[in-house]
């Protein structure tokens, strides 16, 4: 068969040709521009629903599940039981915890709201006013992979859109000059599940997360090794535009394809403005000294939330700010591994906070700190020797959300008595999510890509809504 095709034709050329030689040559036309028309299309963002609340968002997630029992969620009971066996309806389902046990942190009451917050979260909670705490989280799945899966993409499968590349598709970018969804990973490597983190799946891949480095060059090769004028580089990239230009025009409907062409384009304007972005040595002494840049143990944490301060103010809609490995995971020794990772987040996350508020940039941003899951109120011993741990727990946690038209100073929902069971005003992640595009001015139900016969959402086929409560 191959044979049969002349050098230099591809087989959409022959099967073309075959078309017009039955008398499809109409056909063909038509359905080439409708296709020329769905790629013009298919990469440009939709626009709001509606008057959003925020314009841009920072996550601040936090691998592995932070501990509620010992962060968020205060409950006397457990001191009671401190040490004892759980009672039956709070065995875990999998494997049985040996016994129940006490948070050695001491909860103080914040802010004119009143919001109980860990005494290891002394910054954070300075914005108790500010912060909604959703209190009765509730997910599906017990596994890092797949419960990361499902806080970020709505489902626990692989090769589905993360909220990032969902909400740039949703509302593009303001800065034309930056790409709509960066990425902060920690220097120390990549968080569990790499880079589905910030994977747009079946989405074009222009809305997929641009991975940002803390040291170093912040953007690899974006830059060539040795200086150019700028009339050689114009040159270039006037070639590079006009081969592109034909390339695509005789391939319509190739997403790829345009995004590969658009992210070009993009990579030659950032040249000046992600530098610029991204070059924290501007601020003042006193920012950074605010942020923790002083400071080895809050330094690299910090660093990033200031980048991620510096590019929602220019326009970037979605940044993300990710740890090593998952380093909330405490299945040994959670005090202590509770204790530091708050060490290393909790003073700039409350400086980025404070700085969004004094900027006038807190209320159009959306604010969101949490995990996939929490941890069992019961104890786990995996290693002998070692102080205990807990182990992971989907049935009832903690998250919360700040600035951005959310209403602050509330703790919402309600884990029982024990902090096991996520028991009032349960919220789901499609829930969360649903919310989250409101606050953006984008209807879940109405966000959709057509991919595989049916028209797909970030919230799937959940029935939710926004929860009204959290809406300022």
């Amino acid at each position: 068969m191959l044979e049969l095709i002349p050098n230099g034709q591809t087989r959409r050329d022959v099967i073309c040709r075959m078309g017009a030689g039955l008398g499809g040559l109409a056909l063909g036309n038509l359905l080439h521009e409708q296709s020329a028309l769905a790629a013009n299309s298919m990469t440009n963002a939709r626009g709001p629903h509606r008057a959003p609340r925020a314009k841009a968002v920072i996550q601040l997630f936090m691998h592995g599940g932070p501990s509620h029992v010992d962060l968020l969620d205060p409950k006397p009971m457990l001191s009671k039981y401190d040490g004892k066996t759980p009672p039956s309806e709070v065995v875990d389902d999998e494997k049985r915890t040996k016994h129940l046990v006490q948070t050695p942190f001491r909860f103080q009451q914040c802010g004119e709201s009143g919001i109980p917050f860990s005494e290891v979260m002394p910054k954070i909670s300075e914005h108790a006013d500010e912060i909604a705490v959703i209190r009765s989280m509730h997910s599906v799945h017990r596994n890092h992979e797949q419960a990361i899966r499902m806080s970020q993409t709505g489902l626990t499968m692989s090769g589905r859109p993360t909220l990032g590349a969902w909400v740039t598709y949703g509302l593009g970018n303001e800065n034309q000059n930056l790409p709509g969804y960066m990425v902060l990973p920690d220097p120390g490597g990549l968080p569990v599940d790499g880079i589905r983190n910030w994977s747009s799946g079946w989405l074009p891949p222009k809305f997929q997360g641009t991975q940002v480095r803390s040291s170093g060059s912040p953007i690899l090769y974006l830059k060539p090794p040795k200086e150019r004028s700028a009339s050689v580089d114009a040159g270039r990239l006037d070639l590079l535009r006009i081969l592109n230009k034909k390339h695509l025009e005789s391939r319509p409907g190739e997403a790829e394809l345009e995004a590969r062409i658009a992210n070009f384009e993009l990579a030659a304007r950032m040249q000046l403005s992600a530098t610029d972005a991204l070059d924290y040595s501007q601020e003042t002494a006193a920012t950074q000294e605010l942020y923790g840049l002083n400071n080895k143990k809050t330094k690299s944490y910090g660093t990033r939330c200031l980048m991620a301060r510096r590019l929602v103010e220019r326009g970037v809609r979605f940044v993300q700010i990710l740890m090593a490995g998952q380093p909330w995971d405490t299945h040994s020794d959670n005090v202590n591994r509770t204790r530091d990772c708050c060490a290393q987040t909790d003073g700039p996350v409350g400086a980025l906070l404070t700085d969004l508020k004094q900027r006038g940039l807190l209320d159009s941003t959306l604010v969101f700190w949490g995990g996939e899951f929490g941890r069992t109120p019961g104890a786990e011993l995996r290693v002998a020797g070692q102080p205990h741990g807990r182990d992971h727990h989907p049935y009832g946690f903690s998250v919360w959300m700040a600035g951005g038209g959310v209403k602050g100073g509330q703790a919402y929902g309600a884990t029982d008595d024990f902090r096991y069971r996520s028991i009032e005003k349960r919220v789901s992640f499609a829930q969360l999510h649903a919310t989250m595009l409101h606050l953006l001015g984008l209807d879940h139900e109405s966000l959709t890509w057509h991919h595989n016969g049916r028209d797909e959402r970030l919230t799937d086929v959940f029935e939710v809504e926004p929860i009204r409560e959290l809406i300022g």
